[in-house]
């Protein structure tokens, strides 16, 4: 028998409930022992097994069904996303922008309204006009495909899109360089200079078209472009 010895006991018996679960000790929608059960099991109080489900609770380790008890809901705590975004490449980071984007601009073309074809147009004309800086065209470009995710009125898109946008900005800005670009002409050839935008022209018209099929086809191109261009 595992007895928890350092403090909080509570941290210290949820991790050892975790290392459990991820051990195969429960499989996924089984349900726990009560708390009398495991307190002895772990050597803590039945008060100190509540707060430890609490927490795995809260990380999505263990659900609470009143009446029915506490079950698995997965068999292992997820990472903290801002770390795992953090720590990847840039190929990750521009597959993450295609499942993301090429959705989200059918979607878009759906459900968007009058206010966010405007919005599109603006954030279009802030792009164009940002050209000669690497890091203003990289946020400007990143702010016309925001208005797009937006327009797709999917939230969880939109927290993962924004919860990639520090990252593709660190890793468009590191491409751009690795490229020879230094603003102006140099940035503008990395990211194809008129080709490129008018790209982004077809993709907004699209979307102001309410043609889903050929957004998403646009933008699948011109993302893959840039995986094509990371890979030269």
């Amino acid at each position: 028998m595992t007895i928890v010895r350092r403090e909080p006991l509570a941290d210290q018996a949820a991790e050892l409930l975790l290392s459990r679960i991820r051990a195969g000790e429960w499989a996924l929608g089984a349900k726990l022992p009560g708390e009398t059960t495991l307190a002895p099991q772990l050597g803590v109080g039945r008060s100190t097994v509540r707060e430890a489900i609490r927490q795995l609770a809260g990380r999505g380790v263990l659900t609470s069904r009143q009446g029915a008890g506490v079950f698995v809901a997965a068999l292992d705590a997820p990472e903290d996303w801002s770390r795992v975004v953090g720590r990847a490449d840039i190929r990750a980071v521009l597959e993450a922008r295609l499942a993301i984007e090429v959705e989200a601009s059918a979607l878009a073309a759906v459900r968007r309204t009058p206010a966010e074809v405007r919005a599109l147009r603006a954030a279009l004309d802030r792009r164009a006009a940002h050209r000669s800086d690497i890091e203003e065209h990289v946020d400007t470009d990143a702010a016309f495909h925001r208005v797009i995710v937006a327009a797709s009125h999917n939230p969880l898109l939109l927290e993962m899109f924004d919860g990639f946008t520090p990252r593709s900005r660190e890793a468009m800005i590191a491409m751009i360089r690795a490229r020879g670009g230094r603003g102006g002409a140099g940035a503008g050839d990395f990211r194809g200079g008129d080709a490129d935008h008018e790209v982004h022209e077809r993709i907004a018209d699209a979307i102001a078209d309410r043609d889903g099929e050929r957004a998403a086809a646009l933008t699948r191109t011109h993302l893959t472009s840039l995986l094509d261009q990371l890979a030269a």
